[in-house]
């Protein structure tokens, strides 16, 4: 058993849907979190950019002397977890682009999979490159969604807001029309748009949410390894972001369903 926290980190606030999940399944692991608001977004950014910025972020997660890694932002795992995993030998460090894509290789029945994400995301090619190792038949159909994300920090997640159904309908559209049965939402922030996504592309649809499948991933890596926390452990939870203190912990109250407010910190990054 290891009660040691695992560290969790995005470029933002999206990876908070990661630590979501993983409370669902794990509650009594403990979290260190940390989103880089100051230096966000990173999709639109160079994969050497990216690579340098991310390194930064493990190093600060790591003076909380962690039992793992988990990079829950799919930018950053389809750009450098390569990098990120052979810097940090000593722990495990899970990305979200794999266990995604083997979910979805085994869910779709029509080998006809979508794909919605950021464009460096989409740009990486990642997705496509493991689905095709999971089921080398497979049909692709990818969308790059850059002004998703924007309006979900906004507040526009539900059902019958026009701004997010519409804007949600235009990058759909052109992937409902290839009947694909199965679709990866390859961001994670877009399960908070789970319903809005399922209520366009239908009930059968079978969403895959990138965030969640690596939560699954790396419990089952760790009790492997018999580095789950014991079962009476009372988890602690850590947050940290790198500018706007009140407005990540506004937002990560409508990410996490509840209120972190005083339980955040700000810190520099750089200096990392």
């Amino acid at each position: 058993m290891d009660n040691r926290p695992i560290g969790i980190f995005d470029s933002g606030v999206g990876g908070l849907t990661a630590v979501r999940a993983l409370q669902a399944a794990a509650p009594n692991e403990s979290i260190v979190y940390f989103g880089d608001t100051a230096r966000v977004p990173y999709g639109n950014r160079t994969k050497e950019d990216i690579t340098r910025l991310s390194q930064q972020d493990v190093r600060f997660l790591r003076t909380h002397g962690l039992k793992a890694v988990l990079v829950a932002c799919n930018t950053i795992t389809t750009s450098c977890i390569d990098v990120l995993s052979a810097e940090n030998s000593g722990i495990p460090v899970f990305g979200v682009v794999e266990s995604a894509a083997e979910a979805a290789a085994k869910a779709t029945k029509n080998k006809k999979v979508g794909i919605i994400a950021t464009q460096a995301t989409v740009r990486s090619g990642a997705y496509d490159q493991r689905l095709k190792h999971f089921l080398p038949d497979v049909q692709i159909f990818t969308e790059s969604c850059p002004k998703l994300v924007p309006l979900i920090e906004s507040g526009h997640i539900h059902r019958g807001d026009s701004a997010i159904e519409e804007t949600a309908a235009d990058y759909l559209a052109p992937i409902k029309s290839q009947d694909v049965d199965t679709m990866i939402l390859g961001c994670t922030h877009f399960p908070l748009i789970r319903e809005v996504v399922q209520a366009y592309m239908g009930s059968d649809l079978i969403l895959i949410d990138s965030g969640g499948e690596s939560v699954k991933t790396m419990l089952d890596a760790l009790s492997k390894t018999d580095s789950l926390a014991e079962k009476n452990t009372v988890s602690l939870k850590k947050y940290f972001c790198s500018a706007r203190l009140s407005d990540f912990e506004k937002i990560a109250k409508m990410f996490l369903l509840e209120d972190i407010h005083g339980r955040a910190t700000e810190i520099n990054i750089e200096a990392f």
